[in-house]
């Protein structure tokens, strides 16, 4: 019988943290995931401080899971959500979010980010913030400083496949301080809206929250700041490419013709806009079932591999469509911070752009 939430919360009620509480009081434990037999979640500290005092209580919360009936695998990934010292409450921002842009002379560098990858896709509901999420978690437990930046303004959905909820402070109605999850610093239009309002902003609008995204947030020093940009070739795309200084776009498709001719659009505007192409992502590859082990190509397969091919462009990977992978980014912990076969898919495409100088 597989094991439920509430039994791994009754195992983890038995476990000592910080200060003798139980490790299932005081909001430690965070984004738990039950997929089968396999256990995930967070141990949220105060500070990286708690998060170092907090390894003894890992281990043994770890080999407690690992002992309830039917659990078969377990990831407890600690995270700390404050910084090293305390500082005064951060005050709700002032600051008025989708004004129009301000002018600027050329394309401009986001202050201690190295390199920016715009992630994006010719359409919707190709899995690119999935992508995007699983990719940043995965760069990070590579040891890069990894920020993530939901740009899909109509439609943002990474403050629920990270887990945040929490508004973003202030300390001086100018600077946006974001938030961090899973070891990656992250900032979404999301965080700052009524989740439960539409956004309806004509073009100017949209850029001009693009450009405090990038320039008004306090990213600190980043190795990487993946975009997650909305589906299509509009405006919001076309505002980072000419105002911000890209290293490149990676694009993200299905296997089937259809989307394939949009991923097509996408590789266009990108070169029309001068922004380095490097590579695609084939997702929803495959599909192999759990119960009789049958693998069925439900979007074709091999598209994507071989539209990079004709084009000369890098083929990053393929993704099966994987029931963990969904599960974990509906639980706000990315399938990415565990481990399994698709945790290391995902560190092997981090691995192949840190090889290659990109990421």
């Amino acid at each position: 019988m597989a094991p439920t939430k509430d039994d791994v919360m009754a195992t983890l009620a038995r476990i000592p943290g910080p200060g003798g509480r139980p490790l299932a009081e005081g909001g430690l434990v965070q984004g738990l995931a039950v997929a089968g037999g396999v256990v995930r979640f967070v141990l949220e500290a105060r500070s990286p401080e708690e998060a170092r005092g907090l390894e003894p209580a890992r281990a043994a919360a770890e080999a407690a899971v690992r002992a309830i009936p039917g659990v078969t695998g377990v990831s407890i990934v600690v995270t700390a959500h404050g910084p090293a010292e305390r500082a005064p409450a951060p005050q709700a921002p002032s600051l008025t979010i989708g004004r129009h842009p301000t002018p600027q002379a050329g394309p401009q560098r986001v202050t201690g980010v190295d390199r920016i990858l715009a992630v994006g896709s010719g359409k919707g509901g190709v899995g690119k913030s999935t992508v995007s999420a699983n990719l940043a978690v995965a760069l990070a437990r590579e040891g890069r400083r990894v920020g993530l930046l939901d740009a899909d303004i109509y439609g943002p959905s990474q403050p629920r496949m990270m887990g945040v909820s929490q508004r973003p402070g202030s300390p001086d109605g100018k600077t946006i301080e974001p938030l961090r999850a899973h070891g990656v610093t992250m900032m979404s239009i999301g965080l700052m809206v009524d989740p439960d309002k539409a956004i309806v902003w004509r073009g100017p609008m949209l850029m001009g929250a693009l450009q405090q995204l990038l320039g008004q947030v306090n990213w600190g020093r980043l190795d990487v700041l993946i975009v997650d940009l909305p589906p299509g070739t509009g405006d919001v795309q076309l505002t980072l490419c000419q105002r911000t200084q890209l290293t490149g776009a990676i694009v993200v498709s299905t296997p089937q013709d259809v989307a394939l001719i949009d991923a097509r659009k996408a590789i266009d505007m990108f070169r029309t806009l001068k922004t380095p192409i490097l590579g695609l992502i084939e997702n929803m590859s495959t599909f192999v079932c759990p119960n009789c082990g049958h693998e069925s190509h439900v979007f074709g397969h091999g598209g994507v591999e071989a539209e990079a091919r004709k084009d000369g462009i890098p083929f990053l990977g393929s993704l099966p469509i994987d029931l963990p992978t969904r599960i974990s980014g509906d639980e706000g912990v990315p399938v990415a911070t565990g481990e399994g076969p698709m945790a290391e898919a995902w560190r092997g495409i981090a691995r192949r752009l840190i090889a290659g100088g990109m990421a």
